[in-house]
């Protein structure tokens, strides 16, 4: 069984993954969700994951998961424990020494967006929550989600550049989210690809899959753990001179 870190994105509590974890508790694992530190200012990147690794504890075969603007911490994690699979979920990928708040300009959002909302009519980017983040989840469900919003993340995780002189040598997996109206599928296609050299699996979502497809996202988590340790419990091939 494996233990999962859930990191949650910007503004959010881990109650995000509630739905998520009981689906994983359901099947053994272990799974800890924190509330990153959103009510200190000062709080940066390194103490968003101090957080989580004091979760964590002495917890072991570790999926370490990150959700949008969580995605700026599941790779510090991951390169301080020993994690056998990293998860992007609608990640918003960083570059070593690119500070959070450069990302948006540096990528091209914007003009992603544009493209995207005169495609649909103007639903990706919509001020309405309901329609830009919320509209594939239940409508009490989402007033209960909006209900816990703080004010995060913090002015030195945004400013800060990302600590990390290259990406962990971890096996990392990305989830796309094909309904996405914040992140333009098409955008963030193009940036895994960019930033990870990897191609994403599709979820058919919206941004807050954790809360629309719960048992389906926790079954793809759940298959990245099991390939994680098919490959860690394959026999090494030993190589004899001729």
């Amino acid at each position: 069984m494996s233990t999962f870190a859930l990191i949650h994105g910007a503004g959010d509590v881990g109650w995000y993954w509630h739905l998520v974890e009981a689906e994983l508790l359901a099947h053994g694992h272990g799974v800890v969700a924190p509330d990153l530190p959103a009510g200190d200012d000062s709080a940066g990147l390194d103490e968003y994951a101090d957080t989580v690794i004091d979760a964590v504890g002495d917890r072991k075969d570790l999926v370490v998961v990150g959700q949008s603007f969580g995605a700026f911490t599941a790779p510090l994690v991951a390169d301080r424990l020993p994690t056998d699979v990293l998860v992007l979920v609608a990640g918003m990928i960083p570059s070593p020494g690119e500070p959070p708040g450069d990302w948006w300009e540096n990528t091209g959002y914007a003009g992603a967006v544009q493209e995207q909302a005169a495609r649909d009519g103007g639903k990706t980017g919509n001020k309405d929550p309901y329609v830009a983040f919320y509209h594939d989840v239940p409508r009490q469900l989402a007033a209960e989600a909006m209900s816990k919003e703080r004010d995060h993340p913090s002015q030195a995780s945004m400013d800060a550049p990302w600590p990390l002189d290259a990406w962990p040598e971890v096996p990392t997996r990305f989830v796309l989210c094909t309904e996405d109206r914040f992140f333009p599928p098409d955008f963030f296609r193009r940036l895994v690809a960019e930033r990870l050299n990897i191609v994403p699996d599709e979820i058919a979502a919206g941004h807050c899959v954790a809360l629309s497809r719960p048992k389906e996202l926790a079954e793809l988590l759940e298959g990245y753990a099991a390939e994680a340790g098919t490959r860690q419990g394959a026999p090494q091939i030993q190589q004899h001179d001729a």
